[in-house]
Formats: structure tokens, sequence, C-alpha cells
């Protein structure tokens, strides 16, 4: 590991400040800045742990509106009872991240501004029509993803809180890879009063992406019968060691089902 600076701010605004060094890094977990340190594959200059800022962390629910700041970790969205009464679908995503140490040091917020084509909450928020709320703005989930690791995010910008409406039904499956539990393929699937939203990650050759064909199959019966016989081209899907894109193209569609059974239950 190359020599840095460490900063724990106690505030957004020192952060910010902090920020304006040109090499400088923000880590909410550091599930993916401090492996790529350790290995020399990123040398910042300075960096700066926004896990110690209060406003960053908690789930709040007021009526079926949800914020989850972005400091939150996965363990504690996995096990907030509020909300898991209104949408344990994503309380399931979360309990399903990683390994224990994973999920008690990761953070919402550092895995979406990752974006790592294989993370879960990527297909939650496009599905969920989720809105990322930073300390400049507030950007629309569909705005945000832009392609593999990259997101609509400016140098030193921060992401505050997700904020979303939850669905009246949700569902999310994934195959994981054995090794490192990342999704080989995971869906997320959510119905609401604008219809029904299917997001996949694990697969897409470009990262997150809606499942349109997915989607209309389900709006004409919300029934995992309602996808016997759709396919999934395997053009533009990912192929590695792990699994080719037909095999990906197909895993979209087991998933989907079995995250529309998971919303029924």
């Amino acid at each position: 590991m190359y020599a840095t600076n460490y900063h724990r701010p106690k505030s957004l605004a020192e952060a910010a400040e902090l920020a304006r060094s040109a090499d400088a890094k923000y880590l909410s977990g550091g599930m993916t800045l401090i492996p790529a340190m350790k290995t020399r594959l990123a040398a910042p200059s300075d960096v700066i742990d926004l896990t110690h800022i209060a406003e960053l962390k908690g789930v709040t629910v007021s009526g079926r509106s949800v914020t989850i700041g972005a400091a939150t970790t996965h363990f504690d969205v996995a096990n907030n009872a509020e909300l898991k009464r209104v949408c344990p679908a994503i309380c399931h995503l979360a309990a399903h991240i990683g390994d224990p140490h994973v999920r008690h040091r990761g953070t919402i917020g550092g895995s979406i501004s990752n974006n790592d084509p294989a993370a879960d909450y990527p297909s939650a928020m496009l599905a969920l029509d989720a809105i990322i709320v930073t300390d400049r703005r507030e950007i629309a989930a569909q705005d945000f993803f832009t392609g593999l690791f990259e997101t609509a995010l400016e140098d030193g910008e921060i992401v505050k809180a997700v904020r979303f409406d939850a669905p009246e039904k949700a569902g999310y499956a994934k195959f994981p890879n054995p090794a490192s539990r990342y999704a080989m393929t995971g869906v997320f699937v959510a119905r609401g009063g604008d219809g029904v939203k299917v997001a996949v990650t694990g697969a897409g050759d470009n990262g997150v992406f809606r499942a349109t064909d997915i989607e209309a199959a389900l709006a004409r019966g919300f029934d995992p019968a309602a996808l016997q016989g759709v396919t999934i081209p395997a053009d533009g899907m990912m192929s590695d060691l792990h699994a080719s894109s037909e095999y990906r193209a197909n895993l979209v569609v087991v998933m989907a089902k079995r995250a529309v059974a998971a919303a029924l239950a």
C-alpha cells in the first residue's frame, strides 16, 4: 500500500473541504477501496472516512416513504424492523450481501457509488425508482447508474441518502458466486401503482439494467407462471469464467421467477 493521509471528518462540510485535494477518495465501508489500495491499484493522496458522520446513518420510515442514510451498513438495513415491515425485499437483499464482516462494514452509499456490475443494491434502486440524494442535488436512479463502475456523481460529490416509496409487492433473488457471493445474476422485482419494474444486476455487459420484456409479461399477470416461455437475448450479457452470456440470459428469467415468488410469499 502506498502512503496516504487518513481523515475522519465529523460533518459533510468538513468532508467536502478535505476532498479539495485532487487525489482524495471517500471511504464508506471500504470493501472495494481498501483492497485496491492494498494491491496498489489505487493510490489516493487522502482517504476521507465518511462512516463517522452521524447525519449519514440510519433508516427513516414514514408511512411507505423510506429514507436510508448512505453510511448505513448492510447489517442495519437487513435488520431494521420498520423497513422490514414495509419493504422486506430490500432487507432480504442486504442480508445476503457477502459475509458477516462485509455486512457489518459495507454501506449502501458505498455500494451504489462504486456501482460494481455484480453488486446487489443497484438493482433495488432501479426497480424501486429510488432517488439518490447527494450534498448537491437529487438524482433519479435511472440517471445515476451510467455504466460499469460509473455513476453520475461529480468529483467531490457525496451521497447522503437514498429515498423511495415502498411498493405493494417486491422480491429479490440472486444466483451468487459461491466464493464471493456477488450476484452472477440478481433480479429485483417491484409492483406498485405505476406498474411492474424489474432490474437485473450481475448479468449485463454495461452493468445494472431494466428487463422490459419481463416487465411486460408481469404486467399481464404478476405470477411466476407469466414468465413461462419468456426469453432474454444473450447479446449484451456478460460472459466470463463463471458463466457464459447464454447462461446468464437464462438465469435472468429463472431469478425473475424466484423474485416474483418471493414477492408473493
